[in-house]
């Protein structure tokens, strides 16, 4: 190597190694966020579980091995991935959360490449801080559900359509591959991707991209044909429960907006900037074709933001654009600090972050307790029958055939039947009813508690968090040995579960995170 040389490689060290020393740190910081929210488990995650074990198992992806059949799920893709994983012999939960801890570090991978690429070091510090600051990300990197999936591919294509704008090479399978994947994680990820596949779709040249796109169609449409025939109906059935809630959607669409606020300015200035506008006009369309299906069906179980974060990488780039492309740039240093700064105090500050931030101990102690203890009674398999208002851990670890009375996995309680009346005329060996205390008050979910356990033994009352009871009915005739190992599992669940500490605050988490520190 010749002395100009060297100097030249010397020189591009030099450059890098800002690059190099913060990107270092952003990866530490992500990896301890992730560490201290690998407690969690959400229920809901079980579900998808069940369907992949089912799968996996040669059945299909189904509810119930026998009758009839239900979509209960709107992340197909991921089904699929677990099911996998289930086939393999592996935990599910714990393969689902490496598989998202996985993708979520190459979203933040994409969002250091990417940010320094177009904004420089100051869009790293930007788009990948605020990325890492937001103590969500962690949870919904954990929980067990497709988010993060979700959040990495549509950040890849985004990064693919400002590639397509800077006539940069983009490989031509790439877009249809992702939009068909976006939709199979969520319906609603076509629309997601749609901007930037029509932007692609317009400016390449060549009939690869009618090959592409036609194959993508093809298989899109085979995936929507097998799953009409199979499920017989057109939409999963989440949609016929909690679809169109205006109200609810409404305010989900005022605390989003407050929540991330810097972050949509900052995206939505580059639309004002003539030399960013294209830029802006994509990320803006993405990130609103993203965010209107949610504001019209009015999210239910949004715990802790989950559908905020669906888009969240791709406004942290494009509030790492924004900032790193001003000239300006002490007004870029403070519009820098509030947009991480606002992340991170939204992040911490949210109401439900003691419950969620317990919420996988507290699973384990009721849930999965629960379950486990049924699957170890001595009930012939034709009597294993339950019905539960949670439909996660519960039907999971029991293996049971059951009965979800909210509807999510059942096609007539869906459709408008009084879940009541169903669970009556069914008779399962076993109630699980939700309650605020041991004692089952009122009616949850239309279900009339007093009414469906006539004639049951309740066995067992199991605290998941202060307020929040699982109360267990059994028929007589198999109450003994449902009751002795549902007792039992969750006694020894409580014991190595935050024992005698129900309560949902942040300081009972924060306890539990300093008991796993080495010092």
């Amino acid at each position: 190597m010749t002395a100009i040389e060297t100097g030249v490689a010397s020189e591009e060290g030099t450059r890098r190694a800002p690059l190099i020393v913060v990107s270092a740190v952003l990866v530490a910081v992500f990896l301890v966020g992730a560490w201290a929210a690998w407690f969690l488990t959400i229920d809901d995650a079980f579900i998808s579980f069940r369907y992949s074990a089912n799968l996996a198992a040669g059945h299909g992806p189904v509810w119930n091995v026998d009758g009839p059949r239900v979509e209960g799920f709107t992340n197909f893709a991921w089904v699929v991935w677990s099911g996998l994983g289930a086939w393999l012999g592996l935990a599910l939960p714990l393969f689902a959360k490496v598989t998202s801890l996985l993708l979520g570090l190459a979203t933040l991978y994409l969002l250091i490449r990417e940010g320094h690429r177009r904004a420089g070091l100051t869009g790293v510090l930007v788009g990948a801080g605020a990325y890492v600051v937001f103590l969500p990300t962690y949870f919904h990197i954990t929980a067990g559900l497709e988010t993060a999936a979700f959040a990495a591919v549509l950040l890849r294509v985004v990064v693919l359509g400002l590639r397509v704008l800077a006539n940069e090479p983009v490989r031509t399978w790439e877009p249809p591959a992702l939009l068909l994947l976006l939709g199979m994680l969520r319906p609603e990820g076509v629309l997601a991707a749609l901007p930037v596949f029509l932007v692609w779709f317009v400016r390449e040249r060549g009939s690869k991209r009618w090959a592409w796109t036609l194959a993508a169609v093809v298989v899109g449409a085979a995936y929507f044909v097998w799953r009409w025939r199979f499920y017989g109906q057109l939409l999963p059935n989440t949609f016929y429960v909690k679809f169109g809630n205006l109200d609810s959607g409404w305010i989900w669409t005022k605390h989003t907006t407050v929540l991330l606020l810097p972050l949509l300015l900052l995206t939505l200035s580059l639309v004002f900037r003539k030399a960013t506008r294209a830029v802006g006009g994509l990320l803006v369309a993405t990130v609103a074709v993203t965010y209107l299906t949610y504001a019209v069906s009015g999210p239910t179980m949004d715990y802790l933001d989950r559908f905020a974060d669906h888009a969240f990488p791709v406004l942290c780039l494009g509030a790492g654009i924004a900032v790193g492309t001003l000239a300006q740039r002490v007004a870029g240093a403070v519009l820098g600090l509030v947009a991480v700064g606002w992340s991170a105090v939204a992040g911490v500050s949210s109401p439900e972050l003691g419950l969620i931030a317990n919420y996988g101990p507290d699973l384990q102690r009721a849930h999965v307790a629960i379950g486990k203890g049924l699957a170890e009674a001595d009930v012939p398999v034709p009597a294993r029958s339950v019905a539960v208002t949670d439909a996660g851990a519960i039907p999971y670890y029991s293996g049971w055939t059951s009965i979800d009375y909210i509807g999510l996995n059942d096609p007539e309680i869906a459709h408008g039947a009084d879940p009541t009346e169903v669970v009556m005329r069914r008779r399962p060996t076993v109630l699980v009813v939700t309650s605020v205390g041991p004692q089952p008050v009122g009616k949850r979910y239309g279900f009339d508690a007093a009414r469906a356990t006539a004639g049951y033994e309740q066995v067992a009352s199991v605290e998941m968090r202060a307020g929040y009871w699982q109360d267990i009915f059994v028929l007589p005739q198999y109450a003994g040995t449902v009751g002795e190992h549902v007792r039992q599992r969750a006694d020894a669940a409580r014991q190595v579960n935050d024992p005698n500490r129900p309560e949902a605050t942040v300081g009972r988490w924060l306890d539990r995170l300093r008991g796993q520190l080495p010092f």
